[in-house]
């Protein structure tokens, strides 16, 4: 699989979100330097406030080696401001290891103003968009903006 074929299995995850008036719905899949996925996750997935970066890499051990070089695959732009957790997604990314991000969408200002992009670019992580892909990870969040 491509990076293109990750992302829409990420975008796919999304609409496993329980809905939310106050949050996105994202999915997110983790995959080894060597294109074998480690972790994938949704919001909401296990309590409800867990992002879905969160939830994937919650399922691989802190340290894992795999994670070196990993790739974190997102519907959405990783948050850089929370308001229902200590550490943002851009954090937990940074902590992992993982060396790519590959997102559809940047966050919208509706609930905080996010920078997880520019962060992780930043911090040495090599960040793509695929926009092609953005609309289709608006699509489970279409009660919450339009645009």
């Amino acid at each position: 699989m491509d990076d293109r074929d990750w992302l829409e299995l990420a975008c796919d995850l999304a609409r496993s979100c329980p809905p939310s008036e106050t949050a996105f719905s994202v999915g997110a899949v983790v995959v080894s330097a060597d294109g074998r996925e480690l972790a994938r996750g949704h919001s909401r997935e296990t309590d409800p406030h867990v992002h879905a970066e969160e939830a994937a890499l919650a399922k691989i051990a802190p340290g894992d080696p795999r994670l070196a070089g990993a790739t974190v695959y997102s519907s959405l732009e990783p948050c850089s401001a929370r308001r229902s957790r200590p550490r943002t997604c851009t954090r937990l990314i940074l902590e992992s290891g993982a060396s790519r991000v590959v997102m559809a969408w940047r966050e919208p200002l509706l609930f905080v103003d996010c920078h997880g992009a520019e962060e992780l670019a930043a911090a040495g992580v090599t960040v793509l968009e695929i926009p092609e892909l953005a609309e289709r990870a608006r699509e489970p969040n279409a009660h919450l903006v339009t645009g």
